[in-house]
């Protein structure tokens, strides 16, 4: 009787268990409904509320689309329009008849691009910490790389210096801006090390730089705007390469043994 209910309870539980898996089975199988089918006018109320700012990308992913497809280009006999230029019209009429000035807003910015500069290096001898100047290489490579490819010609009002950075102007690319690409990896490392003060006053250098670069049509917009964009972009991939080289199995340490990335 004793070996009877001890089958009877096993013959139960298997059975159960096979229940269990044969639900569990039929939950995999179901499909998820489309989103589409979720969609009620409560749902998008609900979404506008959660996710502005994705809502807001998706109305000016339409908007633009009817832009690109209504705007009228710009003749080949005409200059390139940007709206920066539009914006900063009068500084340039301005510096134009100013040059004493102008010459001392270019010493300015290069002081800022020797800080920057400065700053990149001192957390790689001083600190030891190799993620700046990573970026930096990456950026200016990159930069080289795309400058090469497509070659500009200056914008027609450009205010040149002797004291500018590089000096006197005699070339340099236009696409991107690495003035202020290497302003934003510096105030990104600042921001790591949560040196706060020092990033923001990094950041109201870099506006006042890239408004000096439109006024003396230096750079486009678009140059300005990519910068931002590659200094954000270069970081990032410079603090990939640090863990890529951070290998365990060498104690931390570069496969190569340069106690870089400890």
């Amino acid at each position: 009787m004793a070996m009877d209910a001890t089958l009877s309870r096993r013959a139960a539980k298997d059975g159960r268990e096979q229940m269990m898996n044969n639900n569990s089975g039929e939950k995999m199988n179901q499909t998820p409904p489309a989103a589409g089918m979720r969609w009620s006018f409560s749902y998008i109320v609900r979404l506008l509320g959660q996710h502005p700012s994705l809502c807001l990308f998706g109305l000016s992913l339409l908007f633009f689309m009817g832009v690109e497809y209504t705007i009228r280009m710009i003749p080949s006999t005409s200059p390139p329009f940007d709206i920066g230029f539009v914006l900063t019209h009068s500084l340039n009429n301005f510096l134009s008849t100013h040059p004493s000035l102008n010459s001392v807003l270019a010493a300015l910015n290069t002081v800022f691009v020797v800080m920057q500069t400065t700053y990149i290096i001192w957390t790689l001898l001083m600190e030891g910490r190799p993620r700046a100047t990573i970026s930096a290489l990456f950026m200016f490579t990159c930069r080289g790389i795309l400058g090469c490819s497509t070659q500009l010609p200056l914008p027609k009002d450009f205010l040149g210096s002797g004291v500018d950075f590089p000096v006197g102007n005699v070339s340099f690319f236009l696409f991107f801006s690495g003035h202020v690409a290497g302003s934003v990896i510096a105030s990104v490392d600042m921001r790591r090390m949560k040196r706060y003060q020092m990033a923001r006053c990094f950041d109201a250098l870099n506006a006042l730089q890239a408004l000096r670069l439109l006024a003396t049509r230096g750079h486009y917009t678009i140059d300005l705007a990519v910068g931002v964009g590659a200094g954000l972009l270069f970081d990032n991939l410079a603090g990939k390469y640090e863990r890529g080289s951070a290998k365990s199995k060498h104690g931390g340490s570069c496969c190569c043994n340069c106690g870089f990335f400890t």
